[in-house]
């Protein structure tokens, strides 16, 4: 009789409960499992029965194999039936499949599979499965869907899972649906009374056009809302997201766009999921990052769980990094030099001769969107996008070497380990692209939060290439404004602390070479990836003794937040309001306090109308840019600084702490205006703001802040105003009638207010000449192409003069002399950089 192994021992053991147990007693794809792993899992294990845990190693610390011993260990003990959230892509479910089979662990692939029902399987899925509004675990008022009850949820990569859940609790409705033009239509009258200008450009078609629907008209016309979607909830476009919203929609913010209409609450109302909601134990493994304020208010996590994350004893477990940004060593390296050196690593001539003499390496490019993609098209072995990302990365793992590879708009949830990705670049940072996103970065522009979110971005990206202890990777950051993030103090803190080390140690290394060509950048990399012995001795040295933060910010207005959000939810208005004035009065930001104002006359509509709008009145004074009460239209005055050199000079100050800094800070805010991108309008004029200030004179957005008005305005001298208008989007051969016509409106608007000082009209146009229906506009100067560039020059050469000496650029003196000799002056600024409008032949 033929032996049955799998009876042999059954029954005589309890299920082992330590994940460490359950690993020793698997077949063991490592001989140990790694010590800052069994840290981990053994300080997870004391905690087990807390609700929230957020679990944080370094990019390759084995957090995977973490996240499934811990379900596993939560089925044994009984607790319930155990799911691990592992993205949204196949390729990342079945990369988790793979290491549970090493690690011996039984695993589902649905919520119906009778493995998983039997709490005998591990269910590994996305996110989109769990939170949408026909999901298989449940929706809260839905009797098809019953909840399904969880044990334990384990989310991997948890901070990039929030966008998406974010998304999935967004309603959006398409141009092309049958019930858009009734909707928008509903509040036509109110969003030209609101922004007439802005109402214009979306009827028009301009992709960065948006304007939202006051709170107090949609809140006193919801219901007819609810009477126009309900009827559509089971449509194709709406079946996942309506139900999810339907319950809170008095409470969403409504923004109408040139695509279509935005839905959107103010934090997910994750309730609506109560298979995630009520589960037992909800585990997030994530990067080191700072923050972890978007947990709570996404998720709805414990905040006082959040602020004390598990942790290894010691954060030295990363592999090595150079992470250099040739911009921060020299700003006269331009982006195509660098292209091309990534192209030559790519083929092993790391000397730039044109004669390979390495071993040539994967570098992999990380851009925000298609425009950059375009940018590298002709140094490009591969572009993938969505569609292909998942046979892209698959190819980058498994080939003996691609080249260089460029994935578009994946900073987080792939793994590159070892010769995947020798060379990291990356090329910019996402933008904000729904309509509450943009809305938020227009009036929330420097506040921390809003920094630390990109730093995240930044730190989620540059940990692709270096997976585990032994992994090493050179990465370089392109543009000013990745080279200012690891630059600026304030930014610089942001980073996790295994990170900054290698920051640190990075930085020695920039210093030597600064003001070098790219011979150096050269040299360095090469030295990282040659695994020179000076070079390892310095990097493993920088993060010796570096230990994990054993507190996380959970930022205290986020909390309030979400807590003021679910308190509306259920009626409880007035304390809603309550919540967030305690967080308001903890608050310096004066632009997020008329944030947090602007949410709290949101929730007080609901019980007393007038209050809210007295609160929305004090809301502006906090931040110009929120919601304008029901009778407040009066535009405010800007006079002209006194000198403005010495305006100049005091803003510079107070803004940059060192040389590098200023040159990179000027070169960002021109990187920020962008030829014929739409999508990147709003950018374009908070840029053309901050120059302003730049250059000593008082500037605003009277369109963002008045709803009417040009886009920008900048003071000048005491008699003259430049009203200036943004057609940074346009590709046309000609400015249209149309454009013509805002800005002689916005020259109008300013005469009528204040009436004493000239108005001196200014278009950013891809064109000076008139098209043939377009009036004459007296005075009108044109700011093309060509004289941006210019002016971009002149600035960037007063920023470098000024950053050649301690200080210079907070001397009045050092400023004025440097203005005079660039042309910059109030007097001489648009007669140089600007052309005057030529009228078509007749």
């Amino acid at each position: 009789m033929p032996l049955d192994w799998s009876k042999v021992g059954a029954g005589e053991t309890e299920p082992l409960l330590r994940p460490r147990d359950i690993y020793v007693a698997g077949p063991r794809p490592w001989a140990y499992l790694r010590h800052e792993q069994g840290e981990v899992l053994d300080r997870w294990f004391e905690r087990r029965t807390d609700k929230d845990v957020v679990i944080k190693q370094n990019t390759g610390g084995g957090k995977t194999a973490a996240g499934l011993l811990i379900a596993q260990s939560t089925l044994n003990e009984g607790v319930g039936k155990a799911v691990y959230l592992a993205g949204d892509t196949h390729y990342a479910a079945g990369q988790v499949r793979e290491e549970a089979a090493r690690l011996g662990l039984a695993t589902a692939v649905g919520p119906r599979d009778p493995a998983f029902q039997a709490e005998q399987a591990i269910l590994v899925t996305n996110f989109k499965k769990l939170f949408n509004g026909m999901s298989a675990f449940g929706v809260a008022g839905d009797s098809n869907r019953p909840t399904l009850p969880l044990g334990v949820v384990v989310i991997d990569d948890a901070h990039a899972a929030l966008t998406t859940v974010t998304g999935q609790f967004q309603l959006f409705v398409p141009r092309d649906h049958k019930v858009h033009d009734t909707l928008v239509a509903m509040f036509a009258s109110e969003l030209k009374r609101q922004s007439p200008k802005h109402w214009r450009d979306v009827q028009a078609g301009d992709y960065s056009a948006l304007v939202r629907i006051p709170f107090w008209v949609w809140s006193d016309r919801h219901q007819e809302v609810m009477d126009l979607l309900h009827p559509h909830g089971d449509d194709e476009t709406f079946k996942y997201t309506w139900p999810l919203v339907a319950d809170v929609l008095p409470l969403c913010a409504a923004s109408v766009t040139s695509r279509g209409v935005e839905i959107r609450p103010p934090c997910p109302p994750i309730s609506a999921t109560p298979a995630f909601t009520n589960a037992q134990r909800r585990v997030y493994l994530t990067a080191t990052l700072a923050d972890d304020s978007a947990l709570a208010t996404v998720l709805d996590a414990n905040p006082v769980l959040l602020s004390r994350p598990v942790t290894p004893g010691s954060a030295a477990d990363l592999g090595d990094r150079l992470i250099l940004a040739p911009l921060a060593l020299n700003p006269a390296l331009d982006d195509e030099a660098v292209r091309r050196m990534a192209r030559q690593f790519a083929d092993g001539d790391r000397d730039g001769d044109g004669v390979p003499d390495s071993k040539p390496v994967n570098v992999v490019v990380i851009v925000p969107g298609t425009n950059r993609a375009t940018a590298w098209k002709p140094y490009a072995d591969r572009i993938h996008a969505v569609k292909t990302l998942e046979a892209g990365v698959k190819e980058l793992r498994e080939a003996e070497h691609v080249g260089l590879v460029v994935l578009v708009n994946k900073y987080d949830g792939i793994d590159l380990p070892d010769d995947a990705c020798r060379l990291l670049v990356l090329d910019g940072v996402p933008l904000p692209l729904d309509a509450a996103e943009r809305r938020e970065a227009a009036l929330l522009p420097d506040s921390r939060f809003r920094v630390a979110q990109g730093i995240q971005r930044i730190e989620q990206g540059m940990g692709r290439g270096v997976r585990d202890r032994e992994d090493y990777c050179a990465v370089l950051l392109m543009g000013a404004e990745l080279g200012l993030a690891i630059r600026d103090p304030r930014r610089l803190d942001l980073f996790s602390p295994a990170t900054r080390a290698q920051l640190r140690v990075s930085r020695s290394v920039a210093d030597m070479i600064a003001g070098e060509g790219l011979s150096q950048v050269r040299e360095a990399i090469d030295a990282c990836l040659e695994r020179h012995q000076h070079w390892l001795v310095a990097s493993r040295r920088a993060l010796a003794d570096v230990q994990y933060d054993q507190e996380s910010t959970v930022r205290a207005e986020a909390t309030a937040g979400r807590e003021a959000f679910n308190l509306a939810c259920v009626g409880q208005y007035r304390a809603a309001a309550d919540h967030l004035q305690v967080a308001i009065n903890s608050l310096e930001d004066k632009a997020l306090r008329g944030w947090l104002m602007e949410q709290k006359a949101t929730y007080l509509h609901h019980v007393d109308p007038l209050v809210a709008q007295n609160v929305l009145t004090t809301a502006v004074l906090e931040n110009p840019r929120v919601q304008r009460p029901v009778d407040d239209v009066t535009p405010r005055r800007i006079r002209a600084t006194a000198v403005q050199a010495r305006a100049a000079a005091e803003f510079l100050g107070r803004t940059y702490s060192d040389g590098v800094q200023l040159v990179l800070g000027v070169r960002q805010i021109f990187d920020r205006i962008v030829w014929g991108e739409e999508e990147r309008a709003d950018d374009a004029e908070a840029a053309w703001e901050l120059l302003g200030s730049h250059l000593g004179f008082r500037s605003d957005r009277p369109d963002k802040m008045f709803k009417i008005g040009p886009d920008n305005r900048w003071a000048m001298t005491s008699d003259q105003h430049g009203i200036i208008e943004l057609k940074t989007g346009c590709t046309t051969n000609s400015i249209s009638k149309d454009d013509i016509d805002q800005l002689g409106g916005s020259v109008r608007w300013h005469e009528s207010i204040d009436p004493d000082v000239r108005a001196a009209p200014v278009m950013l146009h891809s064109s000076s000449r008139l098209h043939e229906q377009s009036p004459p506009l007296p005075g009108l100067r044109v700011v093309t192409p060509s004289k941006l560039n210019d002016l971009s020059e002149a600035v960037a050469s007063v920023a470098t003069a000024l950053a050649a000496g301690q200080g210079r650029w907070t001397d009045e003196q050092a400023v004025a002399a440097e203005f005079v000799r660039a042309k910059l002056t109030a007097g001489a600024l648009f007669a140089t950089y600007a052309e005057t409008a030529r009228t078509a032949p007749a």
